[in-house]
């Protein structure tokens, strides 16, 4: 007879994994916490040198064959000239994060500017992270350096973000000066249903082409498939609860397309699929649907349930005449492929932004 309690070997095994994963990220952020030491050293050398430009290039040739002898690869001149871009990158901004502790109202981009402070930076995230991070201008690094925490993502995950213009997308559908001001706290709680939307979803993933036929319930489908690139997508503290959820009222059937909660807001956020244009009486069907979760289905400690469209044609015009003010009902268009980031600069700097 086993006397090995599988209780107790799975308590074990998740303290082991966890312990793993600890010594897996505190041997990353020393390893970064070094490469910026070692960045400082070959820049405040430089200074040192008269002719600084030939003096540097000689340094790091020289300063690279040596480190490759004792201790192997990953001391290239490249990786090296990576190290000086990390320090003086993170030296002169040293990002938003230094204003974590003192929070403030930023009325113009050129405002942030005048907030950075001369604190040391403190790096949580790994090498890998940071190679990309540092090619980003200020404001759009404090965001991802943010998001990547809460997130947690991988860098593929944060690959797939950039590729598909969150910065930009987020920047478009709010207000800038308050995505800033959000970047500079250490943990932002949405406060509402327009903090955790977003127009349009990328659904480049879901590898559906362009001009194939499909039908709103293989998007469904697809979408299931693939759930965890939605949640990453749809945003943060998401949970599926089911698909096709489907309730009575006097005596009819009704299906929600999909039904996920938002722990951050304590909400229900019903989601209609959408293939083609967009119709009013859409939005009046997830008007019931949201009705009816508000009445029979939330509890009294919950908040209102946010309603979502999802789909590929939508006037903003009808939207806005078709819902009151301060709706909870939102429409949101999806697209299958990735966009133009430049196009979605373009459309900040036209909101003068």
């Amino acid at each position: 007879m086993n006397s090995l309690s599988n209780n107790l070997l799975t308590t074990i095994k998740t303290l082991l994994d966890q312990a793993r994963k600890q010594v897996v990220q505190t041997v990353n952020i020393t390893m970064v916490k070094t490469y910026f030491e070692i960045g400082k050293m070959i820049v405040e050398d430089e200074q040192n040198g008269e002719n600084r430009a030939e003096y540097g290039k000689e340094t790091l040739k020289n300063l690279s064959a040596e480190l490759t002898k004792e201790y192997g690869k990953g001391f290239t001149k490249r990786n090296l000239e990576l190290m000086r871009q990390f320090y003086l990158v993170y030296s002169k901004t040293n990002t938003l994060y230094s204003q974590l502790e003192k929070p403030s109202t930023l009325s113009r981009t050129s405002d942030i500017q005048q907030t950075v402070s001369a604190k040391s930076p403190n790096f949580n995230l790994s090498w890998s992270h940071y190679l990309i991070l540092m090619r980003m201008e200020e404001v759009e690094r404090a965001f991802y350096e943010k998001e990547i925490s809460l997130g947690n993502w991988s860098v593929r995950q944060f690959q797939r973000q950039i590729d598909s213009g969150l910065f930009e997308r987020i920047a478009l559908s709010r207000d800038k000066n308050k995505i800033l001001e959000d970047s500079l706290q250490k943990y932002h709680e949405p406060e509402n249903s327009t903090d955790i939307v977003k127009d349009p979803l990328i659904l480049e993933f879901l590898g559906l082409e362009e001009k194939s036929e499909y039908s709103e319930s293989e998007l469904e489908k697809t979408i299931i498939s693939k759930i965890e690139h939605f949640l990453l997508e749809i945003g943060k503290g998401f949970a599926f609860v089911g698909r096709q959820q489907r309730f009575t009222f006097e005596e009819e059937y009704f299906f929600v397309d999909l039904v996920f909660y938002n722990r951050l807001l304590k909400c229900f956020v019903l989601v209609d699929l959408k293939i083609g244009k967009l119709k009013h009486q859409d939005l009046g069907q997830m008007q019931m649907y949201v009705n009816y979760y508000d009445r029979f289905v939330k509890i009294d400690e919950e908040n209102p349930t946010i309603g979502i469209v999802l789909c590929k044609d939508k006037k903003d015009s009808m939207v806005e005449i078709t819902l009151p003010e301060n709706s909870q009902i939102f429409a949101s268009k999806y697209q299958l492929y990735l966009p133009n980031k430049e196009e979605l600069k373009r459309q900040i700097e036209d909101k003068n932004f």
